[in-house]
């Protein structure tokens, strides 16, 4: 952005008079973005604990684990063999469980 450097300069009180301008424009721009929101459908969408779910199936593509990954034996989560911090007695341990 090009400065104009022959341009009269403001004081410190008129840029402190200018943000409280702009604050006080600010607070009226986000009181006039409020939107209602009816709390009964956010309420229809929530699963509780124990809920009979046999009849919903996962659209999930799951992949073999690559050449290049490890399962760790104690989180049993696939890393990539960037994140192997240890071998402890035959199992590949991450650096999560490691630390």
């Amino acid at each position: 952005m090009a400065t104009d450097y022959d341009a009269p300069r403001k004081t410190e009180d008129e840029i402190s008079e200018d943000s409280i301008e702009e604050l006080k424009n600010r607070r009226i721009d986000k009181s006039s973005g409020i939107v209602d929101v009816d709390e009964s459908e956010l309420a229809e969408s929530l699963e509780l604990p124990g809920a009979d779910l046999s009849n919903e199936e996962l659209a999930v593509r799951v992949l073999p684990r690559q050449a290049d990954e490890f399962t760790c034996g104690r989180c049993f989560l696939v890393h990539h063999r960037s994140q192997l911090a240890k071998e402890e007695a035959g199992q590949l341990v991450c650096r999560d469980c490691a630390a």
